[in-house]
């Protein structure tokens, strides 16, 4: 296993942003995304990092990337260490399966949501009103039931806190009626190519979600895809619609956290050695399944 990476420190490039997850790095007309191996949990980034995270979330998204090219393009050039500028190759073995060097987009103000399954906040609003995103479902639905067709529930990109679920025409106000349709009929696109992918691999994708830019005049496919802190994944072989699922991401961290009562306020709790091994064998676990390939 490799060592944690929590921060970087590239002094040899300007740093344009430092998210939640993320490091960014500015390299001219590209950028150099660094996946660390952060975690956050009810707004909070956690003291400790998770092992093998950032690499699975960035060489995960690589993977999807490729798969869906002949969908829509998208900002991958490399992650390959070779491909690093020469400035850079002294943090090669730092940098190893947790960076992309990507095209600059000029990204679109929406979070592109697609659902296939009815859980979490979609799974309150149905409860509230019967309806995801302004769309209305059949009654009698129960936690977690596939839907009868995949929704587009776009939301709001909040620079802090929660982002906010918009309808389609709201995203069709931000975005121009056009380039929404575009974004809604890609994302299902995608979506249904992935979902059907991962299921002959024992996982459920139940929702997830997607960014998207113009460059040059042409909607790509940017950022995180098709992961497991952008998307819910479900083991197969214990669904069971009517309750919440077990998945292969930081739930189990949550569930920690709400177990102790944690008030999410400072001072944020240090995680155990084993809920931080738990929570890195699952990540890698949804990433072998999906690929093929030991991490």
């Amino acid at each position: 296993m490799r060592p944690v990476v929590t921060r970087t420190e590239i002094s040899e490039v300007p740093l344009l942003s430092r998210g939640k997850v993320r490091d960014m790095y500015d390299l001219g007309d590209q950028v150099l995304l660094v996946v660390t191996d952060r975690l956050s949990a009810f707004d909070h980034v956690l003291p400790n990092g998770i092992p093998d995270k950032g690499r699975v979330l960035n060489l995960l998204t690589a993977f999807w990337l490729e798969r869906t090219r002949d969908i829509v393009d998208n900002h991958l050039i490399s992650v390959d260490v070779a491909d690093l500028p020469a400035s850079l190759q002294r943090h090669a073995d730092m940098l190893e399966g947790r960076f992309t060097i990507a095209r600059k987009a000029r990204m679109l103000p929406v979070e592109c949501i697609v659902r296939g399954y009815i859980s979490g906040s979609g799974w309150s609003d149905y409860q509230r009103t019967g309806a995801v995103g302004g769309i209305a479902l059949p009654a009698g639905l129960v936690e977690s039931d596939r839907l009868p067709e995949p929704l587009f529930t776009p939301s709001t990109k909040a620079e802090t806190g929660h982002d906010e679920n918009i309808t389609f025409e709201q995203a069709a106000e931000l975005l121009g009626t056009d380039l929404a349709g575009q974004v809604r009929d890609l994302s299902i696109r995608i979506y249904r190519h992935a979902a059907e992918y991962a299921l002959e691999r024992g996982i459920i994708i139940a929702d997830t979600k997607f960014e998207f830019g113009v460059l040059d005049g042409r909607l790509i496919l940017c950022d995180e895809v098709l992961t497991p802190d952008s998307s819910r994944f479900w083991p197969l072989d214990t669904y069971v619609p009517g309750r919440a699922q077990p998945s292969f991401d930081k739930q189990y961290v949550r569930d920690w956290l709400l177990g102790i009562r944690w008030n999410k306020e400072p001072p944020i709790p240090t995680l155990p050695d084993e809920v931080v091994a738990g929570t890195s064998a699952k990540y890698r676990e949804a990433y072998e399944r999906l690929t093929g390939v030991s991490l």
